[in-house]
Order: C-alpha cells, then sequence, then structure tokens
C-alpha cells in the first residue's frame, strides 16, 4: 500500500496524531499499524471500526488498508445502529473501542452476498462504507473502491497541522485524516465539539486549517470563543456540508482577517472534490476538474469521477448510463463559477416559485438578536407550500414584537413569497452531531 510505504518515507520523531494531549509519532503510528495480528483475515473480509480518531483506531484503518479490507467506520454516537449497519454492510468482524483506546473484537458468520462488495473483491481492492442519511432520513450505505478515493493524495501537497472536527465516519473526516498524513502533517483530534474546546486546541497546537460546517463556526461566532484564546496560527478554515450564510462568512473575515475562509465540496457519494473559492469573498467556487468532470443540468450539479461510489448497498444508486452521478445539489452559475443553493430536497414550492431555504436564512442571521434559524417548508392547500421559520434568539424578546420587526426587515431583502409566514421561537439546537443544519420536513 503506498500511503503505509509513504509514512514510512517521513522522520519517525515528526508528530503524525495528537490524541488527549499525548503525541504519536510517525515511527510510533507505523509500529502500531505492524503490531496488528491480521494474518488470519482474508483479503476482502467486511471490517467495522467504532471509534474516534484515536492511536489503535487509526494504525488499525492504516492495517485493514494493506490488508484490502472493506472498512465500515462507525462512531459511538451511532452505537444503537450499530446492529443495523452490520447487517447492511455484511460486517464480518467488528473492533469496537472504548474511551481509552483499548478493544474488543466481535466476529460473525455472516455470507457476504451483495454483488458490489463481491466485485469490489475481485478488484483486489481495500473499500470503505459510509452511512449516509438520505432526505428521507434513512441511513444509505454507500460503498467506495477505498484506493480510488487515495489516488488523490498521491500528488505530495503542504504539511500542516490540522484539526480533526468532522466525524470518524464522515467523509470529510476520512479525507481530514488522510490529506494530512499522507503529506507528513499533523492530526490534532479533540474530545468535543464546543467552540471553547476547539479554539483552546487551535492555540495549544498552533492549528494550520480548520476543517468544519458553516454551523459550527456561527457557534463560534456567537459565543466569541476566539477573543480568549491565541489563534494566530490558524490560516485555514475550510467549511463545507452546507451552504454558508453570507452573514457568517463576512463576519469570519471581519474578526478572523488573517485566516482564509475556503470553502469545500464533497459529498458521501463523491468524496470531497478539489476546488477553489472565488477571492471576491463571495460563496462561488469553481472545481480543479483534477481528475473528475462536471455538468450542470437543469439548474443541477452532475459529476463523473473514477472516486465516486460504487453504489449504494441498500439504495438504488443515483448515476445515469453514462456514469455521472446526480449530486442533486442545486447550482447557480456566473461562468466558470457556481454557487451551491442546497438540496434540491429542501426546495419550498410556493406556488411555484422556489425558495431555498439557506437564502432565507442567510437573510434571517443579519438580523440583529437572531442567534440561529431554520426555514422550511409547510403545505398550504393554495400555494403547494408557505416558508415557515424557526429561530433561536441570544436574548429574550416577545414573540409579537419579533415577528413585525422580522417581516419589516425582511421586505426589501426578499421577494413577498421568500418572508415566512410561520415564525416560531425555540430554545433547542437545530443542528446535528455533525453540526449540519437540520429542518422539519412538510408532511
Amino acid at each position: 500500500m503506498w500511503l503505509v510505504e509513504r509514512l514510512a518515507s517521513f522522520p519517525a520523531a515528526d508528530p503524525a496524531l495528537i490524541w488527549s494531549d499525548r503525541v504519536l509519532t510517525y515511527g510510533e503510528l507505523l509500529e502500531r499499524t505492524r503490531a496488528w495480528k491480521l494474518g488470519e483475515l482474508a483479503a476482502g473480509t467486511v471490517v467495522a471500526i467504532e471509534g474516534t480518531f484515536s492511536p489503535n483506531t487509526c494504525s488499525l484503518l492504516l492495517a485493514l488498508l494493506e490488508r484490502q479490507a472493506v472498512i465500515v467506520p462507525i462512531t459511538p454516537g451511532q452505537r444503537m445502529h450499530r446492529a443495523e449497519f452490520e447487517a447492511i454492510a455484511e460486517v464480518e468482524r467488528t473492533y469496537v473501542f472504548a474511551d481509552d483506546d483499548t478493544f474488543t473484537v466481535e466476529n460473525h458468520a455472516r455470507p457476504v452476498e451483495h454483488v458490489l462488495t463481491r466485485k469490489l473483491r475481485q478488484r483486489g481492492h481495500a473499500g470503505l462504507v459510509i452511512f449516509s442519511s438520505g432526505s428521507s432520513g434513512a441511513a444509505k450505505a454507500v460503498l467506495h473502491d477505498f484506493e480510488a478515493l487515495l489516488e488523490k493524495f498521491r500528488t505530495p501537497r503542504q504539511k500542516k497541522t490540522v484539526l480533526t472536527f468532522l466525524l470518524f465516519d464522515h467523509i470529510g473526516g476520512i479525507d481530514t485524516l488522510m490529506n494530512a498524513l499522507s503529506n507528513g502533517g499533523t492530526v490534532v483530534t479533540t474530545p468535543s465539539r464546543d467552540p471553547e474546546v476547539v479554539w483552546s486546541l487551535v492555540a495549544k497546537h498552533r492549528v494550520h486549517t480548520l476543517p468544519t460546517s458553516p454551523t459550527f463556526l456561527n457557534l463560534v461566532l456567537l459565543h466569541e470563543a476566539w477573543k480568549r484564546h491565541d489563534a494566530s496560527s490558524l490560516q485555514v478554515i475550510a467549511y463545507g456540508t452546507e451552504p454558508m450564510p453570507q452573514t457568517t462568512l463576512r463576519r469570519l473575515a471581519e474578526v478572523l482577517p488573517h485566516v482564509k475562509c475556503v470553502q469545500t465540496y464533497g459529498l458521501s457519494e463523491l468524496g470531497v472534490l478539489r476546488s477553489r473559492s472565488r477571492p471576491d469573498g463571495s460563496l462561488f467556487i469553481s472545481f480543479t476538474h483534477d481528475g473528475f468532470e462536471t455538468q450542470i443540468r437543469d439548474g443541477v450539479l452532475w459529476v463523473r469521477s473514477p472516486a465516486a461510489m460504487l453504489g449504494y448497498l441498500n439504495a438504488p444508486d443515483l448515476f445515469d448510463a453514462e456514469g455521472w452521478l446526480n449530486t442533486q445539489d442545486a447550482v447557480e452559475v456566473e461562468g466558470e463559477w457556481l454557487r451551491v443553493l442546497g438540496r434540491v430536497s429542501d426546495l419550498i414550492n410556493v406556488g411555484g416559485q422556489k425558495v431555498y431555504p439557506a437564502e432565507v436564512e442567510g437573510v434571517l442571521m443579519q438580523l440583529p438578536n437572531v442567534a440561529d434559524v431554520a426555514v422550511y417548508g409547510e403545505k398550504n392547500p393554495l400555494t403547494g407550500h408557505f416558508v415557515a421559520a424557526r429561530v433561536n434568539l441570544a436574548s429574550p424578546e416577545p414573540l409579537d414584537v419579533f415577528k413585525k420587526r422580522l417581516r419589516a426587515f425582511c421586505r426589501d431583502k426578499l421577494a413577498a413569497w421568500k418572508i415566512p409566514v410561520r415564525i416560531e421561537l425555540t430554545d433547542e439546537q437545530q443542528f446535528s452531531a455533525r453540526f449540519k443544519k437540520t429542518r422539519v420536513k412538510p408532511a
């Protein structure tokens, strides 16, 4: 496996992983990788790893890559779904890691019969299964050729210290780990995604790059964690997973002027595509087309890539006859640049007029005293749907007063059909464990 060979080329004393404030060097990471006794494990075996980015989970991941296993990462937060995930992926062995990085092993007498997994075995390549929630909320099992995903890391790039904000079972989390290790960088793990904890780790370990989500960045701005910790080492914030409100991006530029905010684009089905942000501070990006192609069809982005998933293990795939994948992301195009408007499934149809929640949320986030907001559609017998908003306030305010203020604020900023008809105040958080916006779907 070329990746493990490259790790061996880095100075053995260089830090590879910082976990619970303990440093694991490249020499130690390789030693742990080689210590895994997998001799009896056949190539192509489906193996689940329940854990986080710890020394043992990361070294096991590398060892299983060399063994050409099909790897199914699961986080402790998904433990209640583990039996379901194991059945869908046809897992034959499970490693369960505790908080102290000790582990137990469970073997399963389960045949591997899925045609896609068997196809991967015939290639003799390692695999990766990522569980991604679809618009219905049902978990979809995305099967990747892991070696195809790793190809983009063959060309050496910048060595840097990166914080693993995105989770162990997230395509972006795996991308962060592989990107850092393939370039001899340092991976800083976090026990919590609390803004105070993350920012303290940025300061303590001199983190260069923070991959994260717009929802988390909004929390950082709300809690002003950067004021209490030295963030001078931070050079890049790479944001993705959901549309970014323009007001959040603008505020980040004001409070962290030395940090370059870079928009990334990735899907569980595609991995993370190489792109660049337009230098004017807008939300437009362009793709490098380094190893992949893009098309826009009826305002929706389609991608063809050798690193795209082989398919779903439990759902129909999204490929057309020529191998193009429907991302289901609506986009606005300006020449070579495009802006992601949101998932087609999130679209609110108001009397034939299209409303994307992210656009309305971006306006409402500019309203004073708004801490967070989720916009969604509710059914209406006359117009099909109307726009609704659930709002978190920074400080208490009577609902009737807030409604009047919101509607007056939106009058010259949004078309009439985009202004929320139903407005609700809430104290509950409106994001998932992955720090991604959650919205109520129409019944």
